[in-house]
């Protein structure tokens, strides 16, 4: 069965711990990045790991909003 669900996390780009994936007590995921927070980097690299992490292909996770915040929400399409 299909569906769509929103993600909350966090993104902490140019991390030298990354690529890695926490959960926060609140339920919110922590994405450690290698990729800067320029031209969209760091958000397309949030987008790979965290599909990665769910097991989906890339194609299923969109951000959709926090586009220029490190608190972002993502779609991701089962």
């Amino acid at each position: 069965m299909s569906g769509i669900r929103v993600v909350a996390a966090q993104i902490k780009p140019n991390s030298k711990k990354g690529p890695l994936v926490e959960t926060l007590e609140d339920g919110t995921l922590l994405l450690y990045v290698r990729a800067p927070a320029v031209e969209g980097k760091a958000n397309k690299a949030a987008e790979e790991l965290l599909a990665a992490h769910l097991g989906v292909s890339k194609r299923s996770v969109r951000l959709i909003s926090g586009q220029t915040s490190r608190h972002k929400r993502f779609e991701v399409q089962d």
